[in-house]
């Protein structure tokens, strides 16, 4: 730039930014970070550098994507798949912004995300100098921890520190280290990019840290009492793991669990527990929580009745909610919890289990007389394809899957972005979730969430692609609504075209041809017995099966399967 008298001169710099990169990035190495997804840029070009060298001595597997929104969403997804910290670097100015919604995910839904975003040096601020803004603080409250490094100062300390965190006690979720660099950006003759093998015990000490995956909560091998018989139930949400089946099956009570919650098996746990509660729900005394719920009003309306004594199961601290703000008593340790809940009255268990067993006939039944193939039963059958991970989108698919899921065991991780349940990052979550271990991965989306995150599609030459086969539910909208309050309004002809244009949003893309730019392979599947056909073929590469349902009829189907499972427990 060409400066003025007044501007500022740069400060005596003790690393070049070269140097200052390589120490970033055995940093992260040091604290975990085996996953770092790029997005290109200049003034990030020492980032990108030193992971280039990083990556050739095998300490560190680089993803390169040019979509920033697409970068963060990959590396939340490869944080939640590797259950370990996964970084996204970009370069200055807006690119930094296109991070906010993957950053406020990651708060939400206690991810380990860490954001490196390149800056001009503290001379060039406020200067008006190209692609220079105020970076630190840009995601406000949301990173557990930030930084922000002045250029030639070694970051290693700031980036320790900021991850260190995540492990002292402090909620779990993003971290935000601001880089500033100052030319130049590149290696140079004195400072070339060196391409040996790392040995040594730093080399293995990065290495274990790398490899380092956080243990799941278990319950004790303690024998608890319980005392006292309540009619409770345990409603396990978002992320509540294992340990809320166990706890259900231990203390005999019925078990509500969302498909995310990855507790949605063993003989306690409730099929279609959503359609159950207008019937039996007025009979709660108790609710014991795990995780978070976020998918049904009946659930929501149960936690905010007055007349049902709650508790939260909280063994460490979470970002989503603010102390005080929410009914549940907070209960930190399983033998209070057990001292809460108590056991399950008798019979109690075995009402629900039988409710469910009847709604879950009921729905089957409904399904097999569909004329075409309808989101329950595409959810039933995906389900059922349990020989990958699954990752499900927001909006009517989850909830889909919600109703139908059979309570039984599925052997692979169930993961959905409930942090804030936006539809956007969707594709590139669970890309980052397929590359994090290798393992193949489905994802159940609507046709509005696929298109809303198609540049995820888009894969550079010589990058990993992951196992990941797309499931997407087309009904040419936004399905969602018409089974809201939104869809009784618009069956008045006076909101008909209002409430389609402005909550519907009817599209007409060509989903195939989309597919086809990408270079990714598509189907298009007509019948149940297509999409069971398929989803029975070995899973590898990408590809997407398209199956087209009718909007039209959503919310007069979803009224018929209420109504239908309500008669059958009242008969």
């Amino acid at each position: 730039m060409t400066g003025s008298s007044n501007a500022p001169t740069p400060a005596s710099a003790s690393l070049t930014s070269l140097q200052a990169a390589r120490s970033a990035v055995a940093a992260l190495a040091a604290a975990g970070v085996r996953d770092v997804v790029l997005a290109p840029g200049s003034r990030s070009a020492p980032l990108a550098y030193a992971l280039a060298e990083a990556e050739l001595q095998d300490r560190m597997r680089v993803h390169v994507r040019i979509d920033e929104r697409v970068a963060g969403f990959t590396a939340l997804g490869l944080a939640r798949g590797g259950r370990r910290p996964a970084a996204v670097v970009t370069t200055s100015g807006t690119a930094v912004g296109e991070l906010m919604p993957a950053v406020m995910e990651a708060n939400h839904a206690g991810v380990p995300l860490v954001v490196l975003s390149a800056d001009r040096p503290a001379e060039l601020h406020g200067t008006g100098a190209n692609q220079t803004t105020v970076q630190p603080g840009i995601f406000a409250h949301f990173p557990v921890a930030a930084a922000d490094v002045e250029a030639g100062t070694d970051p290693a300390g700031a980036i320790s520190a900021a991850l260190a965190r995540l492990g002292n006690g402090i909620p779990v979720g993003p971290v935000h280290v601001n880089l500033q660099f100052r030319d130049p950006l590149t290696p140079g003759e004195t400072d070339p990019l060196s391409f040996e093998p790392v040995s040594g015990p730093a080399a293995v000490a990065a290495a274990a840290a790398a490899a380092q995956v956080p243990a799941e909560d278990r319950a004790t091998a303690t024998d608890p009492r319980i005392p006292g018989t309540h009619r409770t139930v345990v409603v396990a949400g978002d992320g509540a793991g294992e340990l809320a089946a166990l706890f259900a099956r231990r203390a005999g009570l019925p078990l509500l669990a969302e498909p995310s919650s990855n507790a949605r098996f063993g003989p306690n746990a409730v099929g279609a527990y959503r359609l159950l509660l207008p019937e039996l729900g007025p009979k709660i005394e108790r609710v014991v929580v795990f995780g978070r719920p976020t998918l049904s009003r009946p659930v929501a309306a149960l936690l905010a009745r007055d007349d049902v004594e709650k508790a939260l199961y909280l063994p460490r601290p979470v970002n989503w909610f603010t102390e005080g703000r929410r009914p549940e008593t907070v209960i930190s340790d399983i033998p209070g919890l057990f001292e809460f809940a108590g056991t399950g009255a008798p019979g109690w268990l075995e009402q629900w289990q039988a409710a469910s067993e009847a709604a879950l006939n009921t729905l089957n039944n409904l399904m097999e007389h569909q004329a075409r193939l309808t989101g329950l039963q595409v959810a039933d059958l995906v389900w059922d394809a349990a020989d990958a991970n699954l990752v499900l989108g927001s909006s009517n698919v989850i909830r889909d899957m919600d109703l139908v899921a059979s309570p039984g065991w599925h052997p692979l991780d169930v993961y959905a972005n409930r942090g804030l349940a936006g539809i956007d990052g969707t594709i590139s979550t669970a890309t980052g979730i397929a590359l994090a271990n290798g393992i193949p991965t489905r994802l159940l989306l609507g046709d509005l969430t696929f298109l809303h995150d198609a540049g995820a599609l888009l894969l550079g030459n010589g990058e990993a692609e992951p196992d990941l086969q797309l499931i997407v539910l087309n009904d040419g909208g936004g399905g969602i609504f018409s089974v809201l309050e939104h869809g009784a309004l618009g069956e008045d002809p006076r909101y008909t075209a209002l409430v389609e244009r402005f909550f519907g949003t009817p599209h007409r893309a060509d989903l195939a041809g989309l597919c086809r730019g990408y270079g990714v392979r598509h189907r298009l599947i007509d019948s149940a017995d297509e999409l069971e056909a398929a989803l029975a073929e070995p899973l590898s590469g990408r590809s997407v099966l398209e199956v087209h349902t009718a909007r039209e009829s959503l919310r007069g189907l979803h009224q018929q399967v209420q109504s239908a499972v309500t008669a059958v427990l009242r008969s």
